[in-house]
């Protein structure tokens, strides 16, 4: 362990650290963790709407709508704020006016959606006008928002350099004439995405589903089956997208019918014949959130990095109700290099060993879909019928999943000690 631990600092950390200093990863980065506060409040909320023992969810839900409206208004559409705050940070670190650029990529954020007119559906003088979808407001956003980051700073920076922007006297005050000197940048960028979302009718979201459609002939029974849609959506969170949302969409059905499948031939008194169903990855693979992040978080319990240390405190009960946005936009996991290979990795290796327990027949097979915000031993335990062995196995996959984090936590660990011990020394 010590010579692998050796070998992340010395040859992986270097190349690692300088990938995440790039300017855009390190606006993505900064931008995501500005949203931290909305996060977690947004995180605890869920909670509360989504309690894990049944007679309390059955006591709450009269209040559930309301209860969940400061989700819906915090981690609920957690891409639109991080949004501006990329922007912001992609054009600061360009020279350029920084409220601005915020401005004008969550401005090509909105342009991405169109507005649903509902006054055709309700009766006269009962209609609410245009309404903004926010579907892909929240996580499911985010890779949208990456782009328009993109689109708007680097247009406004393209603008500036060859000189389309309009020039006030020097009179005229700073903050006024930069926003005249942003007028020629947004009419580019407004126009552009009116072409294509209005226009040219390109669902951006659409396009994503039909680029990953092809992955649904893998779900099944196999190996692959199981293996290449962890994969998958892995890689895409790891840039930003919210994988199962967009991978799941293809898989959660048919992961549905061969659990309901199973329920039957239980219900019957045959042998269940699936082994790769929803909860599979629910209470084995993912454990904690995606990522299997549940071991990295008690890391940070313990971090010599105390914004590491806040992180963890702040991850811990949300991460044992398997809500993982806190540790995966607060360390960030989200468009970190050095991080990149375990977030990976690890939901990979759980699968194999949860694949070969299941074809040993070593745990029951799974017939129950428990809520999905039952702490995992309690979700597996009831998931397999009240088999122990299932505990078992879940608790081999965290201390797996901690024995692949650790080490890249350490480095990691040591990367943000050296940036805050920089900070004290400027600071004093």
């Amino acid at each position: 362990m010590n010579a692998f631990m050796n070998w992340v600092e010395t040859k992986m950390m270097p190349p690692m650290a300088r990938i995440a200093e790039q300017r855009h990863l390190r606006a993505i980065r900064d931008g995501i963790i500005a949203t931290l506060p909305l996060i977690i409040v947004g995180s605890f909320f869920l909670i509360i709407a989504n309690p894990p023992v049944e007679s309390w969810a059955k006591a709450i839900a009269p209040y559930k709508p309301k209860i969940v409206i400061p989700y819906y208004l915090s981690l609920g559409m957690m891409a639109l704020y991080a949004s501006f705050a990329m922007g912001r940070n992609l054009a600061k670190s360009y020279g350029l006016d920084g409220i601005i650029g915020g401005l004008l990529t969550t401005a090509t954020f909105i342009m991405a959606f169109i507005p649903v007119n509902l006054d055709d559906k309700l009766p006269k003088g009962e209609g609410l006008g245009m309404l903004l979808p926010i579907n892909y407001m929240g996580g499911k956003g985010l890779f949208i928002a990456i782009l328009a980051m993109i689109l708007a700073v680097e247009t406004l920076r393209l603008m500036k350099r060859i000189g389309a922007t309009i020039k006030m006297p020097e009179s005229v005050p700073a903050s006024v004439s930069r926003s005249f000197e942003a007028l020629v940048p947004a009419a580019v960028i407004v126009l552009i995405m009116w072409i294509i979302r209005v226009w040219l009718e390109i669902d951006i979201p659409e396009v994503l589903k039909m680029i990953f459609k092809p992955l649904g002939i893998f779900a099944g029974n196999t190996f692959l089956g199981a293996l290449i849609p962890v994969l998958f959506i892995m890689l895409l969170w790891s840039t930003g997208i919210h994988g199962d949302a967009v991978v799941g969409t293809f898989f959660h059905p048919i992961w549905l019918t061969l659990l309901d499948e199973n329920a039957a031939a239980l219900a019957a008194g045959k042998e269940m014949p699936n082994m790769i169903v929803e909860p599979f990855f629910q209470w084995f693979v993912f454990i904690g959130g995606s990522g299997t992040t549940i071991s990295l978080v008690f890391f940070l319990l313990f971090s010599k990095s105390q914004y590491l240390k806040q992180v963890g405190r702040l991850s811990i009960i949300p991460g044992i109700f398997n809500i993982n946005e806190p540790v995966s936009f607060g360390v960030p996991m989200v468009m970190n290099p050095i991080m990149f290979i375990p977030f990976i990795l690890t939901p990979i290796a759980c699968t194999i060993t949860t694949y070969i327990a299941y074809s040993l027949d070593l745990v029951n097979r799974i017939a129950l879909l428990p809520p999905w915000t039952l702490p995992a031993p309690i979700g597996a335990f009831l998931a397999t019928g009240g088999d122990w062995r299932a505990i078992v196995l879940l608790l081999i996959n965290i201390v797996l999943a901690g024995l692949i984090y650790y080490p890249f936590f350490k480095a990691y660990e040591k990367k943000m000690v050296e940036e805050e011990s920089k900070g004290d020394a400027a600071s004093e």
